[in-house]
This record gives structure tokens, C-alpha cells and sequence, in this order.
């Protein structure tokens, strides 16, 4: 028996662009209840990174993929297949990488080997939409003398951020900033670059902060004014607002206002046309404000949510959902006169008119950065598997 470890030592969340690394550990395991132990033999191990690709058939029309395409695993055991018995298409795979070939290990020897690879730029997001899913997975196959192949799939995350793929790296050493007291290896100081380089364009994109004002109006009047001062956003901020209901001609009796995800299918993969969008609610604030001057609310950007983005086959953006209840009838007419004695009780109407409209915000989120989001990250660091 053989105990094969897979850590992801800097957690299971990336930016593409990123080099992704992860130490394989093999095990012979020296169990104090074993009266006879025998060293153990692997043929071989290999690692690569894929990227499944599932569609809902009812909402996505893919182009016929080849027919004649059959797992090859199946009938040759010795052939590695990342993803065999994986749902959906592999639109993504690095090439493999041998970790090593006939490793003998004694009793209670254990060996580790360094698994890296830059994930591509260009490559889409993790996602888990309505519609499509993106799914990443590092898959380590093991093989004793023999024996079928053994597969360990190492989940993670992977977040996308516009304008890292342009981004050239200075030539010259010496004028890239660094830090003395740690000697670093070529790879990882560049990777570091990038995870710093994604943080300071991730800060200048959304620190920026201007007054935006819009007006609430029906087609009876003003209800009132809304605030916000930036529209674009990291995963993890809140969503901030404040409303003015006292400048407003039509009394508003009740607001409810929505952070939403809006995923739609490109044109030409639509199973039907004009079929509908979907939409996803990630945090919704709602609010009885009837003879209220001003009001506020505060939305979380979940950290495990997805940031806006685009594909060929589907897009996702973010948008705030705003649904107002106002009244037919002016602010006075809401309360009645309960009583006519010198101790006046004002109470509310039992019926009235009410008229309702809603409206919806743009906004833009990003993502932010990985370590972070790792800390919320579904996926564990460590996997294993015994073969």
C-alpha cells in the first residue's frame, strides 16, 4: 500500500497567468500492527492540469463533437487520460509532466516531487452558472506493475483578470523591485510580480470613487434620489447606496434592492431564440420606508462568487435590482385620524393604492486577490489517495 499526498501549498485559488504549485508525496506507510513489511514498487507517476466544460442541454446548443472519439484508457491501461469518466468536454489541458518511473520505497520511506505549471492566460474562470460550468482539477496518475491506473484530481479555482496578458515584465533585473533578505527562484519571483502587479491594478480600478447621482421617478413624479459613489468592485467589498426620499413628490412606501448576477448565452449557442437570461441573487436588502427622509443599505460581494466575464459561449455580468412600492395617493392620506379627543392616535390606512416599478444598475465586479479568496475556498489544500 501506497499513500499518495497532493498539497497545493499557497491554496487552491489562482490567477491565470499564475504558476501553479503543488508537492506530490509517496508514502510507504510502516503500520505498527503489520507483522511483515515489503518495500513497494510504482511504475510510474504524471501530472497534468485540464479544464471540463459542461453544458445544460436545455439552455446551450453546442456544435456535434467527433463520434469517433472513445476513451483510449479503456482499452490501453498504461495511457494516461487526465480526464477519463469526467462529465462534459476538456477545453483546457497542459501538457503532461512525468514525475518519475520506477520508484521503489522501503518501509516507511517517503518521497516528494515539485509539480509546476503556469496557468494559461487567456484561459476562461471557474464557474458554476445555470447554464455552463468551467471546472479546474490537477490530476496525478499512478500506476504500479501490472495494476490499472490510479488517478488522484486535485481541485482549484481560477479567477481571470483583464490586462495581466499585456503586461510585459522589465528585462532588466536590476531595476525590478525585490526583496534582499530572501533568495528567491526565478519562477516563483515572477510569479510573485504577477500576484503583486494583479493587487496594485486590482486597487487602482476600484479605490476610484466619484459621486454618482440618479433619479427615482415614475411616470407620476419623483420619488426620490439615489447615491453611489463607485460602480466598480473587488469580490469580497460591499455594495453601498444611500436613498433621499425627502425631495421626492410620490411617497414611497417600501424598496427592496438586489445584488444579482445576469448569465446569458452567446447568440449563437442558444438552444432557442431570445431565449431568456438567468439570474442569480447573491444578496438582497429590503426596507419599509414610508415618511422616511433617508435610508441605506450595505451588500456583501460574496468572495466565493464570480467575477464578470466573457467567453465565446457565455457572459456574466453584475447588476444591482432595485424594486420600488409607492403610493397612489399623497403622503397625508396615509394615516387616519383614530380618535377626536384631545389625545390624538394617527394609525395607517387599511387599503390604499399602491403602484410599483423597478430598475436595474450596471456594475462592474473584479476579482481580488487569491489568497484571499483561498480562505473561503471550498476546495482543500491536501488530497490523497491510497493505491
Amino acid at each position: 500500500m501506497i499513500e499518495v499526498v497532493a498539497k497545493l501549498g499557497r491554496g487552491p485559488v489562482f490567477l491565470a497567468g499564475e504558476v501553479l504549485e503543488c508537492v506530490i508525496t509517496f508514502t510507504n506507510p510502516l503500520s505498527a500492527s503489520s507483522t511483515s513489511a515489503s518495500s513497494e514498487m510504482l511504475a510510474w507517476a504524471s501530472a497534468q492540469i485540464h479544464c471540463q466544460f459542461h453544458a445544460s442541454e436545455n439552455r446551450v446548443a453546442l456544435p456535434p463533437s467527433d463520434g469517433s472519439k472513445h476513451d483510449v484508457q479503456a482499452e490501453n491501461e498504461t495511457v494516461f487520460v487526465p480526464n477519463r469518466g469526467e462529465r462534459g468536454q476538456c477545453i483546457l489541458s497542459t501538457p503532461p509532466k512525468i514525475l518519475f518511473c520506477d520508484l521503489r520505497l522501503d518501509p516507511g520511506e517517503s518521497k516528494s516531487y515539485s509539480y509546476c505549471e503556469t496557468l494559461p492566460v487567456d484561459a476562461p474562470p471557474s464557474f458554476r452558472g445555470q447554464s455552463v460550468k468551467y471546472v479546474y482539477k490537477l490530476t496525478i496518475g499512478c500506476q504500479r506493475v501490472n495494476s490499472p491506473i490510479k488517478l488522484l484530481r486535485v481541485p482549484f479555482r481560477v479567477l481571470v483578470l483583464h490586462g495581466l496578458k499585456d503586461y510585459q515584465f522589465p528585462q532588466d533585473e536590476a531595476v525590478a523591485p525585490s526583496n534582499p533578505f530572501l533568495e528567491e527562484e526565478e519562477g516563483l519571483k515572477k510569479d510573485s510580480r504577477l500576484a503583486d502587479l494583479a493587487t496594485e491594478l486590482l486597487m487602482v480600478a476600484t479605490s476610484r470613487r466619484s459621486l454618482h447621482l440618479y433619479n427615482i421617478s415614475n411616470t407620476r413624479g419623483k420619488v426620490g434620489t439615489f447615491c453611489i459613489f463607485k460602480t466598480v468592485y473587488k469580490i469580497g467589498e460591499d455594495v453601498i447606496g444611500t436613498f433621499n426620499f425627502s425631495e421626492g413628490d410620490i411617497p414611497c412606501l417600501q424598496f427592496s434592492v438586489s445584488l444579482q448576477t445576469e448569465e446569458s448565452i452567446q447568440e449563437e449557442f442558444q438552444r432557442r431564440r431570445g431565449q431568456p437570461v438567468s439570474f442569480t441573487v447573491h444578496a438582497r436588502h429590503q426596507e419599509s420606508c414610508l415618511h422616511t427622509a433617508q435610508s441605506s443599505f450595505s451588500l456583501p460581494i460574496p468572495l466565493s462568487s464570480t467575477p464578470g466575464f466573457t467567453t465565446n459561449i457565455v457572459s456574466l455580468k453584475w447588476r444591482l435590482h432595485f424594486e420600488f412600492v409607492t403610493s397612489g395617493e399623497s403622503a397625508g392620506t396615509c394615516l387616519v385620524r383614530g380618535s377626536q379627543s384631545e389625545a390624538v392616535t394617527w394609525t395607517g390606512v387599511e387599503q390604499m393604492e399602491v403602484d410599483t416599478f423597478s430598475w436595474d444598475l450596471p456594475i462592474k465586479v473584479l476579482p481580488t486577490n487569491p489568497i484571499l479568496a483561498s480562505y473561503v475556498s471550498q476546495f482543500s489544500s491536501t488530497n490523497s489517495i491510497t493505491i
